[in-house]
């Protein structure tokens, strides 16, 4: 590669153009298969002649050795490039190595490698869609190059966010020598794990004798849960969302959580605020889960205010938390119909997630008494008192002046009829 790139550099530009095309068809299939770096290659019948990795491209038995990180779901006979994750499955990948120095180099010490490891990269999470990268690199500080790596992909196919887990100890070589069957170290994800025939020591010989592969599994996590939140106004009877009340009276809440998620879920906190007009009874709340045997239990106070923690729960697992609480009486509500709404909150390390219930109470509106969103003035609700009758001292005056001008214009009439009749 070092010389194509030099000879792009001082070839004329048309002749550069070319070089760079060349280059491109030699450079896709790297990328193409995700592994590297760009190195000679060797065949099976023409091995190299010095230490170096992965590099024969017709291995009888794994083909190009440049592809040696596959992956395949649990039960399938055939690694591939590519697998699509499911939650709740579980997959296996393989890593194959080899020095593919000359058998007869072994003798001298030229064919043998040192300081070998291999060290795996996966991600934690993979979004919905998303194309996760699972890695492998193979080190020897005698190779050339000294450090070589292939990727296979990991699609989530799911609708949410999925977690890929190490099954812990799976990881296993398998070797025709004395390490066949040994279980990797966890420093297979970190810093990287030593490879050997005879033992785990970092040395590996040249030859096909002496390849092997390890393999280990992933399972595909995704922490999901649900929660419900009800109400009962007849003991307990009948649960609902919703439900009418009266002022004054007791009624129960009722808070479910289901881990629906495919891991265990730990330290599930629930937490539930009650509306102004609603008050805990102290004493009231009771739990019911595996632990108890699915029957109810006095637990302790404070799921109305801190919340508390109800444990841990494995797949499908779920718990139900009820308690009593008091409606407010009538001089604490606002007439008409009052819709008092609390929400539960249940709290995981995934994140938390609410619902919520509500009462309706109705208050009688006394005359003249404002509906709430009702403006003063409105034909609906009026705080203008009535007009009563008048009877006070002006208005008697007035009612006299009145009376006098009536009677004034009467004889007045009077007069002038009589005035007339003379005439």
């Amino acid at each position: 590669m070092k010389k194509l790139i030099s000879l792009m550099r001082k070839a004329p530009k048309r002749t550069s153009a070319i070089v760079a095309m060349i280059a491109a068809a030699i450079i896709v299939p790297a990328t193409l298969f995700a592994w590297g770096p760009d190195r000679p290659t060797y065949t099976y019948e023409s091995p190299a002649d010095h230490v170096t990795f992965n590099s024969i491209t017709n291995n009888p038995n794994v083909g190009d050795e440049r592809n040696f990180i596959r992956i395949k779901e649990a039960g399938n006979t055939t690694y591939g490039d590519n697998v699509t994750l499911e939650a709740g499955k579980t997959y296996q990948v393989m890593a194959y190595f080899h020095n593919n120095a000359a058998s007869n180099l072994n003798a001298s010490g030229v064919g043998v490698a040192k300081d070998v490891t291999l060290r795996m990269q996966l991600p934690s999470t993979v979004n919905p869609g998303e194309k996760a990268t699972v890695s492998g690199f193979i080190n020897s500080s005698n190779a050339s190059p000294t450090s070589v790596w292939d990727s296979a992909y990991a699609t989530n196919g799911s609708a949410g966010t999925v977690a890929l887990r190490y099954v812990a100890g799976s990881a296993k070589i398998t070797s025709n020598g004395a390490v066949n069957g040994q279980t990797m170290p966890d420093s297979l994800f970190t810093t990287g794990a030593n490879l050997g025939y005879d033992s785990l020591n970092g040395t590996l010989y040249g030859c096909n004798q002496y390849a092997g592969y390890v393999v280990f599994e992933i399972t595909v996590d995704q922490p999901n849960f649900t929660v419900q939140k009800q109400v009962s106004v007849d003991g307990g009877k009948t649960w609902s969302a919703s439900a009418p009340t009266q002022p004054g009276s007791t009624i129960l809440y009722r808070i479910i959580y289901t881990n629906t998620g495919t891991t265990q879920q730990d330290h599930v906190t629930l937490k539930d605020t009650l509306p102004t007009g609603v008050s805990y009874v102290a004493g009231s709340t009771l739990l019911a889960n595996s632990k108890t045997d699915g029957k109810y239990q006095a637990t302790v106070d404070g799921v109305t205010t801190s919340g508390f923690d109800i444990g841990s729960y494995a797949p499908q697992g779920n718990a139900y938390l009820k308690f009593s609480a008091k409606v407010a009486d009538d001089n604490s509500l606002t007439c008409g119909t009052n819709k008092l709404t609390n929400v539960a909150r249940a709290t995981t390390s995934g994140g938390y997630k609410e619902s919520s219930a509500d009462v309706t109470v109705p208050k009688e509106c006394q005359p003249n008494e404002c509906l709430p969103g009702i403006p003063v003035g409105d034909a609906r609700c009026s705080t203008t008192p009535p007009e009563l009758p008048k009877t006070g001292t002006s208005e008697g005056i007035a009612a006299f002046l009145g009376l006098g001008s009536l009677i004034a214009s009467i004889a007045y009439y009077v007069a002038s009829r009589r005035a007339t009749i003379n005439l």
